[in-house]
């Protein structure tokens, strides 16, 4: 029985649902298809163009599913759109994209997971929006996919720079640049040299940029002399004209200090098995570094993290889940300067007014979306809690939606959602991990930001993705939905379908 179905249930609060679940069955082949739209839908409000592909004024969801098997080859990976209605995100209308889909560039290949990554943007200025989609394997490179009145089309390769692909306006120009990272691994205590390139916007079809930016300031530049000599791009020079040091993992991008240029939030190798969140602060002759948000241990894993603004005082501010090593969210407050170790915020489950009871394992943040969505001016958080165990079932896992507010993140009003609250489609099981990625997007244009929610563990890790409407007053289970790949017709069979949602 497909998983797909619309709730009228009403509830917020605990409960049990009692409907069993059906299994999804399995696809035997990855089918291409297109959503058109054409204006079919007139939205109340329009949606910024990044989020909408075919210009329709519906934000449009994208899901990845890196461990489907496509053409043969285990764990080549998928991408699977949904493109918004009045209705919020439409399984009947959908494109799904892999490296066998016609027009994409490259070859599915075992392993390279592909859609583990995905950032939207119009990188073309032609006001639709446009995906780039990445991969685990960073040198098989990102494909972009251009946004069009029929919905995404085309493919254009950009080789060997693969690795969490993210677009934002980081010159301040007004145009949409595109950051690309190549891949790069520990070879011992100390960073080490990871390609990066910045290409300026606007982005030809072609793959053209209007030119090709120093990604790092020279004054980063390691071995870049007091006498302004450059540094020599081998071994020796780590960060570079066309590189930085490294691994890093770009995870979030927005305006942290004001100055109308985007920054990146990322995940980074600091030498001697010690990881941490920081941030490359945006610039007209390239990103310079800037704060550090919290170190974890080299066991701690990546952690969950998004940018929105808060507390509503104009600036963007980095929200971090935990990870293995930290049970706490940490909320790193935007200024003129950017963020600073002197504005921040960490809390768990024993915040006042967060429903639930902190517990070893529980993953507070193992998803993070920062958006309004009551209209209010402030950013709400949406936080993934994939280790929550209730009603006897371990690690059946819930999502959070937490208020903004002038002060801060505060508990007051929350919301928790499981697969047993009434109205929530599906039951909660042992092991389903519910909140393992997250993202707030308008797809129904009233608005107000939707959640969406994933399990990618779901149904012997074929994965599902839940929607919630957005309201003034939070997020509602009334028309709630639930979809899963065999609702899409595509491979389902540890496909790991909502491994990334955005």
């Amino acid at each position: 029985m497909s998983l797909i179905r619309r709730s009228g249930g009403r509830g917020l609060g605990p409960g049990r649902r009692g409907a069993a679940r059906g299994a999804v069955a399995v696809a035997a082949a990855l089918l291409v298809t297109g959503g058109m739209s054409g204006g079919a839908w007139a939205a109340e409000k329009p949606v910024p163009a990044a989020d909408d592909f075919d210009g329709d004024g519906y934000a449009d969801l994208v899901v990845g599913a890196p461990g489907a098997t496509v053409s043969g080859k285990e764990r080549a990976g998928y991408v699977a759109v949904t493109y918004g209605s009045a209705d919020g995100a439409d399984p009947s209308r959908k494109k799904l994209i892999s490296r066998s889909t016609a027009g994409v560039p490259g070859s599915a290949a075992a392993g390279q997971q592909f859609g583990k990554s995905f950032s939207k943007g119009d990188l073309d200025g032609d006001g639709y929006g446009d995906l780039v989609i990445g991969s685990a394997d960073g040198a098989s490179g990102a494909v972009i996919l251009w946004g069009s009145p029929e919905g995404l089309t085309g493919g254009t390769a950009v080789d060997g720079l693969g690795n969490a692909p993210q677009t934002g306006d980081f010159d301040g120009d007004g145009k949409t640049d595109l950051a690309l990272f190549g891949d790069a691994e520990v070879g011992g205590d100390d960073p080490v040299k990871q390609d990066a390139h910045l290409f300026k916007g606007p982005v030809s079809r072609a793959g053209e940029p209007a030119g090709l930016l120093d990604f790092m300031d020279k004054s980063e530049w390691w071995g870049y002399g007091s006498d302004g000599a450059a540094c020599a791009e081998d071994d020796s020079c780590i960060s570079g004209p066309r590189s930085v040091s490294g691994p890093i993992t770009p995870k979030a991008v927005g305006d942290l200090n004001g100055d109308s240029r985007d920054d990146i939030v990322t995940w980074e190798y600091e030498g001697d098995g010690v990881w941490g969140t920081h941030t490359l602060m945006g610039g007209t002759a390239g990103f310079t570094r800037g704060a550090s948000i919290g170190a974890f241990g080299s066991s701690g894993g990546e952690a969950a993290t998004d940018v929105g603004d808060v507390n509503g005082d104009g600036y963007d501010d980095v929200v971090v889940g935990s990870s293995d090593d930290s049970a706490q969210v940490t909320v790193a407050y935007g200024s003129s300067s950017g963020t600073s170790g002197d504005r921040v915020q960490e809390f768990d489950q024993s915040l006042p007014g967060f429903y639930g009871a902190q517990e070893k394992g529980d993953r507070v943040g193992s998803c993070v979306a920062v958006a309004d969505v009551t209209g209010d001016g402030r950013a709400e958080v949406a936080l993934g809690i994939s280790g929550e165990d209730f009603s006897g079932l371990t690690d059946a896992g819930s999502v959070a939606l937490l208020r903004g507010t002038g002060k801060g993140v505060s508990g007051e009003g929350s919301q928790v959602l499981h697969q047993n609250t009434p109205g929530v489609p599906g039951v909660a099981e042992k092991g389903d991990k519910f909140g393992a990625a997250c993202s707030l997007l308008d797809t129904d244009g009233d608005g107000t930001r939707d959640l969406a929610v994933t399990s990618a563990a779901e149904n012997s890790s074929a994965g599902a993705v839940w929607t919630f409407r957005g309201t003034s007053d939070g997020v509602t289970t009334k028309n709630a939905a639930a979809f899963g790949p065999a609702d899409l017709q595509a491979p389902t069979a540890k496909a790991r379908f909502g491994t990334f949602v955005r």
